[in-house]
């Protein structure tokens, strides 16, 4: 039972497999749930428009006396204007250099409302083009965005966390930031917590989507649910396109709107992409979690046995640096081989086996646990040869800077 269980941990279906797949059924169960309730919420409306379309069509039809084949030519004729930019209000020009400037903002942030779109060969061609390099730098300044704005929060967390302990009183008034502090204040290797800047991020998007949607509401026209619609599919980058800020043709403080508007998106795009990285990170966390309780449950008698050999002052690839760490330091206090044995449950001590090398015994058991387990994180992190080796993007960097991401691996 017990080589059963070694032999599924060394399986090729590892931790990162796992929660690979765990995480693409849990998608494929969410997009089914969505499709469902967005199927039940809009498919009547849908229809009941249908209905209303063809009886509209047929009396038009009948009070003027046009064929219906004429008439459904003609409104084809129409799709492809409006398709085409054109409407019957005046709108403003689309390819002037402030509309040039606004289609390529949503191309390489990748929200495409699809409002304006290049009608000739070279313009298609030179989109593509354009919008490989243009998106590539684009992602490259939103995870820059993200360490720093991850970086400003740390560095005021921490402050407010020092000026908690000198009010405790575990942190000297004369204390700055340096060496270590040693006792209950320490500030070693402290991290912000996942959880708080998760609460920042998210009060600081939902205040700019407020605030951008009492603007658009004042300026478009529209109303206030339908201003934060557009500001959480514009920011997202979804960008479906049923609604486009500044696309009229004037407008009061025209110049100033326009400023308002790239302001608010650049800032609402940045915001929302820091936020969704940190829930990412969130999610990881619960599948992990997931993992962990679904680990060995199916053969419950294997996962009584290793409990049961886990007590035993033997070498065992699967146990954990910590504990071989704590079992080496102990195992020399013992006073006599008596005691040796009756602490650890052996009939023979283990004592006279690891006196002669006892940092050999430690490295053995070190290597074999990272053989039958997988090397960890801290390896990969102290390699200073690949640049790669602690991660890019902006996963790594919240792994990085954030403490309950640290050792989620």
């Amino acid at each position: 039972a017990v080589g059963s269980c070694r032999r599924r941990r060394l399986a090729p279906l590892n931790e990162d497999n796992g929660r690979f797949l765990l995480l693409a059924a849990l998608i494929a169960a969410y997009l089914s749930a969505g499709a469902t309730v967005f199927s039940a919420l809009e498919s009547p409306s849908e229809a009941a428009a249908q209905l209303r379309w063809n009886r509209t069509l047929h009396n038009f039809s009948r009070i003027f006396n046009i064929s219906p084949p004429e008439l459904r030519a003609f409104l084809r004729s129409y799709e492809a204007a409006r398709a085409a930019g054109i409407r019957v209000d005046a709108l403003r020009p689309r390819w002037d250099f402030p509309g040039a400037f606004y289609f390529v903002g949503t191309v390489v942030s990748t929200i495409g409302f699809g409002m304006t779109t290049p009608a000739t060969v070279a313009g298609k061609v030179f989109l593509i083009v354009y919008g490989l390099f243009g998106c590539a730098g684009t992602i490259l300044f939103f995870n820059l965005f993200l360490e720093r704005i991850i970086s400003l929060l740390a560095f005021i967390m921490k402050a407010c966390y020092e000026r908690q302990l000198r009010r405790s009183g575990l942190l000297p008034s004369n204390f700055r930031r340096g060496p270590a502090v040693s006792g209950v204040g320490s500030l070693v290797g402290w991290k912000p917590s996942v959880y708080h800047v998760m609460l920042i991020l998210g009060f600081f998007a939902i205040t700019l989507s407020c605030c951008a949607s009492a603007m658009y509401t004042a300026v478009e026209g529209w109303n206030y649910v339908d201003s934060l619609y557009y500001c959480f599919v514009t920011f997202s980058t979804i960008g479906f396109g049923d609604l486009v800020s500044s696309q009229n043709a004037a407008y009061q403080h025209q110049g100033l709107y326009r400023v308002g508007n790239f302001i608010f998106i650049l800032m609402g795009v940045c915001c929302i992409y820091s936020l969704f990285n940190v829930i990412s990170i969130v999610i990881k966390q619960i599948l992990n979690w997931v993992l962990k309780k679904l680990e060995c449950r199916c053969c419950p008698k294997c996962h009584k046995s290793s409990t049961r050999l886990s007590r035993r002052n033997a070498i065992t690839p699967g146990a954990r640096l910590r504990r071989q760490n704590v079992a080496v330091d102990t195992d020399g206090q013992y006073d006599s081989d008596t005691e040796g044995r009756r602490l650890s449950g052996e009939m023979i001590s283990m004592r006279e086996l690891t006196a002669s090398n006892k940092v050999s015994l430690a490295i053995l058991q070190k290597q074999l646990s990272e053989t039958a387990n997988g090397y960890p994180r801290n390896v990969c992190i102290n390699t200073k040869q690949n640049g790669f080796s602690a991660g890019v993007g902006a996963l790594a960097i919240m792994n990085n800077r954030l403490a309950e991401t640290s050792d989620s691996r």
